[in-house]
């Protein structure tokens, strides 16, 4: 099982990113795709989690109106595109697989990525 997260970068304040995650190794058609972030010294946090239909999402209040959490089944590849970016959303992203649809909690994600690293300059 393998989940490769891609895309972050450096961005000023205002600006967008869009993540990647590919996922391979398993069948993933029953799992929901979930995001998560980790800010320096911070512990890791819920972000977003969607269907790969994109029809289900649920998303942190921190983030709602600002990030769109979205799946491409055929791609194998979830997308977590994000838009309005401040300072506070730096940090390492992680994508990952749950069974379970809209929960913030890490305990039922049972695949994750190593992350990618988003840095937004004030």
């Amino acid at each position: 099982v393998q989940i490769v997260e891609s895309g972050g970068g450096s961005v000023q304040a205002g600006g967008s990113l869009k993540l990647s995650c590919e996922v391979s190794g398993r069948v993933f058609s029953r799992y929901f795709m979930g995001w998560f972030r980790q800010a320096p010294g911070s512990e890791r946090e819920f972000v977003a989690v969607t269907s790969w239909s994109g029809a289900s999402t649920y998303y942190a209040d921190s983030v709602k109106d600002r990030f769109r959490a979205s799946g491409d089944y055929g791609k194998d590849t979830a997308y977590l595109e994000m838009y309005h970016l401040k300072p506070e959303d730096t940090g390492v992203y992680y994508c990952a697989a749950t069974k379970r649809f809209g929960t913030p909690l890490e305990q039922f994600y049972e695949y994750w990525g190593q992350g990618t690293r988003v840095t937004v300059s004030a």
